[in-house]
């Protein structure tokens, strides 16, 4: 016993063969960069004490063990607290900066204005204008304008060929009968595309909830202003046959369900469906109410179905939109007469014209708070206008208007002048002909002047029609803007300077139509105003930067998103293809790309004989 005692009572050594039971003691700790406030203990005073068992080991390995654990995650969420201010505080530390440059404040504090923040485009304009004028390189042709042609491969055969069989098991496999689940009616409301949306996706809904259509309704909308109904811009007759065999349309709802509601679709209760539901969300919660009911009304309805839907859906999105909605006679007759007038007048180019969709209306100026070169009349006449339009949307107190940013965002309307100096920029000469798609142009005269000085060949929907031809049209917005899509949509070039349901319905009919391609210049505008404020810069700099510009818009004109882009927003209606590309009837022949692509043709016909004679 007295030896063993001395034993335990000799000094601890501080070799490594000390901590052999303990591989993680301290001085483990301070070899890996431990956080510890301790340092390493020193030898173990002379006192009795038993050799440490495995057991006590193991125990202080586990308390050092949590305490580290401890004090990593305390680092952790310091480390996390300290990120996430930074992504708080830094956004708005280049928001409050950029207010600073471009706001109200900048004058008073002499800061330099942020490039593109202020419009003097009409200035450059007159500092370029002779050598504009005088510019003797080579121009573009517009037969030239387009180098990507390639067609989008399509894989053969058709993943849409066997629709119908398609539709056959969807009904057999999901309904519980045959027949038709009941009656589907939708309230269409916007303008003449967002109606078009509301339509093709109703189809859609028909299709998929194995429903009898009733001929969508249009709601009269505070902007537009035009109670036309379905009938007054597409043809009923022509909606109907060519969607036999796909869903069944009808005018209105038999008579006993109309007596059910006292003949007046308005006292059946309005269901509201979520925004963008899911195929889903209507077989589990619409269709069961449905069939109890026998009859649903779903209003609004714009944006009230994925993209996101099966190949067999999908398609039915493609046959209403290229082939069962045409134009009703007196507007698709008179938009031909307007397209041959503008063949006929572009004589120079083969026949070939540029179509520009100018959203620089008093609305679309006023809607977005941009400042041009109108002084204070101007910002009292807009100020009137939006309190007019919109009854104090833009005075509320949470609402910060700072127009120099949305300028520099590229959220401003292009002006004519704008417009102009681009294409001019990118190589159209003063023989192209140009149509104006619009409505009533904010200060016109003003406004136009320097775009008819740069293109002189300038044409719209009244100076192209007789005031007898437009007279049956005048006062319905929908209408009016049916002319200019369908002008617009035979053009060689069509132009987009504002976004919105027009130019996005019409880059896909366009693609549709045109091998794939959208034939679309779409300005980078962030960067246009950018070069239209600088006031020292070359004619031909500012081209080489359009050129640059134009063969971007060219490259992106045949773009699809890869699948795994695709999200419930990603529009169909605007990339079309490859899923649009294989629509074929029954009999397993290709349908036809609407009227439209026989229309084309007649006109390339008729222009090509006017040439030779």
């Amino acid at each position: 016993m007295a030896a063993h005692i001395a034993i335990s009572m000799k000094p601890k050594s501080n070799n490594s063969s000390s901590n052999n039971c303990c591989g993680n003691g301290y001085s483990s700790d301070v070899s890996n960069g431990s956080d510890n406030n301790s340092p390493s203990p020193p030898p173990s005073p002379l006192k009795p004490r038993l050799t440490h068992t495995l057991s006590q080991c193991r125990r202080r390995l586990r308390s050092k063990t949590k305490s580290f654990v401890r004090r990593e995650n305390l680092g952790s969420g310091l480390n996390f607290r300290r990120n996430l201010w930074y992504l708080l505080v830094l956004p708005l530390l280049y928001v409050s900066g950029l207010l600073m440059c471009v706001g109200p404040f900048s004058g008073l504090l002499g800061y330099a204005t942020v490039p593109g923040s202020v419009y003097r485009s009409y200035e450059n304009f007159q500092r370029l204008w002779n050598d504009i004028r005088f510019d003797n390189s080579s121009s573009l042709q517009l037969s030239s304008v387009w180098k990507y042609k390639r067609r989008v491969k399509v894989q053969k055969p058709c993943p849409n060929s066997t629709a119908r069989n398609h539709f056959s098991m969807y009904r057999t496999s999901i309904m519980e009968s045959p027949g038709s689940s009941g009656y589907l009616i939708i309230d269409a409301n916007g303008g003449l595309n967002q109606q078009r949306s509301a339509i093709c996706n109703a189809v859609a809904v028909a299709g998929l909830l194995n429903a009898i259509l009733v001929i969508p309704r249009f709601e009269l909308n505070s902007v537009w202003r035009d109670p036309s109904q379905f009938g007054d811009i597409y043809d009923e007759d022509y909606f109907i046959d060519n969607l036999k065999g796909y869903v069944n349309v009808v005018r209105e709802l038999p008579e006993t369900l109309m007596e059910r509601y006292d003949h007046n679709l308005s006292n059946i209760p309005n269901f509201r469906v979520q925004a963008w539901a899911t195929v889903n969300y209507y077989l589990g919660v619409v269709l069961p109410i449905l069939r109890d009911q026998g009859v649903i009304r779903i209003a609004p309805f714009a944006n009230r179905l994925t993209m996101n839907v099966p190949s067999h859906i999908q398609l039915l999105r493609c046959i209403a939109n290229y082939k069962a909605l045409k134009f009703s006679p007196p507007i698709s007759s008179l938009a031909e007469k307007l397209v041959n007038r503008m063949i006929e007048r572009s004589s120079m180019t083969g026949g070939k014209y540029v179509s520009i969709h100018l959203r620089f209306e008093q609305d679309m100026v006023a809607f977005s708070c941009c400042v041009y070169d109108g002084g204070e009349a101007e910002k009292f006449n807009m100020d009137s206008f939006r309190e007019k339009g919109w009854k104090g949307k833009f005075k509320r107190k949470d609402r910060v208007i700072v127009p120099a940013l949305n300028r520099v965002e590229g959220k401003c309307p292009l002006t004519p002048v704008e417009v102009g100096l681009m294409l001019s920029g990118m190589g159209f000469d003063n023989n192209t002909s140009i149509y104006i798609a619009s409505g009533e142009i904010y200060q016109a005269e003003k406004h136009l002047a320097p775009l008819r000085k740069m293109f002189p060949l300038l044409y719209t929907k009244e100076s192209l029609a007789t005031p007898d031809e437009l007279a049956p049209l005048e006062g319905y917005s929908s209408r009016l803007a049916a002319l200019d899509y369908t002008v617009s949509l035979f053009s060689e070039v069509f132009v987009t300077t504002q976004g919105g349901n027009f130019p996005h319905f019409l880059m896909g009919h366009r693609r549709f139509l045109f091998s794939g391609h959208a034939k679309t210049i779409k300005p980078d505008k962030r960067k246009l105003v950018i070069l239209l404020q600088d006031m020292s810069i070359s004619w031909k700099a500012f081209k080489d930067e359009m050129k640059v510009m134009l063969a971007e818009s060219d490259r992106k004109g045949m773009m699809v998103p890869r699948v795994k882009k695709f999200n419930r927003k990603t529009s169909i209606y605007t990339y079309p293809l490859p899923e649009c590309a294989c629509l074929q009837s029954s009999n397993n022949s290709t349908i036809k790309l609407t009227d439209s692509a026989n229309v084309l043709d007649s006109h390339l016909r008729t222009h090509k004989q006017t040439l030779i004679k």
